[in-house]
């Protein structure tokens, strides 16, 4: 996975996955939005942009299908199990 930290402007930082070809953006508001299907090229892009925020809006915002972010499935996962083992299958 790469990994590019933005210093400036509202996103703060983007992880891209070659594999999944997922790009997840972490916002200054503490939100994330992971998009699918999304090529390399795309990535480096953005991390080259002289306004991230802005090839967001302009490239990626409403081309690419929205994800679940990297890591929260299996934060959900695990606490649905930890639910069902305190309280068994409902």
């Amino acid at each position: 996975m790469q990994s590019k930290t933005f210093t400036s402007g509202r996103i703060r930082r983007a992880d891209y996955d070659e594999t999944t070809q997922q790009l997840d953006l972490h916002w200054d508001s503490k939100t994330v939005l992971a998009y699918k299907q999304v090529p390399q090229e795309v990535f480096r892009r953005l991390c080259a942009a002289p306004n991230p925020t802005t090839y967001w809006e302009d490239r990626i915002a409403e081309e690419y299908p929205k994800g679940t972010p990297m890591g929260k499935s299996s934060v959900a996962d695990d606490a649905a199990q930890k639910f069902r083992d305190l309280f068994g299958r409902m």
